[in-house]
């Protein structure tokens, strides 16, 4: 099975190894036919702290890493 791979922002790197990211999609409603803003933070991890806040970066899923870290970054 293919690993997913997501695109968001940096909204947090405070944390060693770790960055928080934002992502965002986009879906029209089933009723109301509006286009639909929703954004889900996930933890990932970053062995060399390379990224800051507001980079744009993709994730991947991983193996668990620790209690709350199930995704890594793979690229800018």
């Amino acid at each position: 099975m293919p690993k997913r791979i997501l695109t968001g922002t940096v909204t947090s790197d405070a944390n060693a190894q770790t960055v928080t990211v934002s992502v965002e999609r986009r879906f029209t409603h089933p009723v109301m036919k509006k286009t639909i803003r929703k954004s889900k933070k996930y933890r990932a991890h970053d062995p060399q702290d390379t990224f800051k806040v507001g980079d744009m970066v993709r994730i991947q899923e991983c193996a668990p890493v620790s209690k709350t870290k199930r995704w890594e970054v793979i690229a800018e």
